[in-house]
């Protein structure tokens, strides 16, 4: 099966376990959304206290169909690849934002 990017994600790592997460995160939580700055309101209303509770955010990225969290890098390669990149002129150095890709 062709890997693709799903949607962007980023990665808030407590050192703790739970059920559910991509299957290449072994503790903390991968929240998802359209882009990247949509996805911070998110942990901050569900844990507006996280930064006292040492929740911090680990890596921005992005999820694939193959139930992976994969960094910009690696998310750039992945889109190169089943051709999800927009327009490649507009590509900005080794890394993947989600405006290259809708």
């Amino acid at each position: 099966m062709r890997e693709y990017i799903l949607c962007a994600a980023i990665w808030f790592d407590d050192g703790k376990k739970y059920s559910s997460q991509p299957a290449n995160v072994t503790t903390g939580l991968v929240l998802c959304g359209h882009r990247h700055h949509c996805i911070f309101p998110q942990i901050g209303g569900l844990v507006p206290e996280r930064h006292q509770l040492g929740i911090y955010e680990k890596e921005q990225g992005f999820l694939t169909n193959l139930n992976r969290f994969v960094d910009r890098r690696e998310g750039l390669r992945i889109a190169r690849a089943a051709g999800q990149i927009l327009v490649e002129s507009e590509i900005r150095g080794d890394r993947l934002h989600s405006e290259d890709l809708y």
